[in-house]
């Protein structure tokens, strides 16, 4: 199913292309128009605005809480009934130390409040988060895709692994424009889209 989308494009795999060089681009102007510093960090409200900032000029759902329930593999998202509150639930989360932090982000994945997209504005949110809470960010190169995917769907269950693979990839270079834009190309990757390169866009 071919998701609607302002693009109106019929074709998946044209879709997805567009997808990702649109989003990508904006990705970039997030960081270099310092439109990032306007994020509220660690709320849904925060996640909320990097998403619409991603994905609105391809999507009408963007940002926006979705209205369908949704699964990966046999793995079911948070039900529509008690999304609301979860997402609630999660604002109250505490964020002030590293574990927590992970806690949090594996909690909002669980969530996926969207309908497209959660996995690539989440990874972004829960870097503002470690960057204003423990001054660090996550190098994504040094995290590896399919343990990355696996630590995922293992976290509801048990999240020591997930925070042992990111802990081993925290850097300091939190303002790192190089950084950063080779850290999106690395989330997209996870997700399948690798087409473009954002600093190229």
């Amino acid at each position: 199913m071919i998701l609607e989308n302002k693009l109106i494009i019929t074709d998946q795999i044209e879709l997805a292309k567009a997808e990702e060089r649109i989003s990508k681009q904006k990705a970039k102007q997030l960081f270099d128009s310092g439109d990032i510093t306007k994020v509220e960090v660690g709320t849904f409200a925060g996640l909320s605005f990097i998403h619409t900032y991603l994905f609105e000029d391809i999507y009408a759902f963007a940002g926006k809480i979705r209205d369908v329930n949704i699964a990966k593999g046999n793995f079911r998202f948070a039900p529509l009934m008690y999304l609301e509150a979860s997402l609630k639930h999660i604002d109250t989360m505490p964020q002030s130390m590293f574990d927590e932090i992970v806690e949090k982000y594996v909690e909002m994945n669980v969530a996926h409040p969207f309908r497209e997209g959660n996995g690539r504005a989440t990874r972004i949110w829960l870097d503002l988060m470690l960057k204003k809470e423990i001054q660090q960010v996550v190098d994504w190169n040094r995290v590896d895709k399919e343990e990355y995917l696996s630590a995922m769907q293992r976290s509801v269950v048990k999240d020591l692994e997930i925070k042992a693979l990111i802990k081993q990839a925290l850097t300091s270079k939190i303002n790192d424009r190089t950084l950063f834009m080779k850290g999106i190309d690395v989330s997209y990757y996870y997700e399948g889209y690798s087409e473009f390169k954002t600093e190229e866009l």
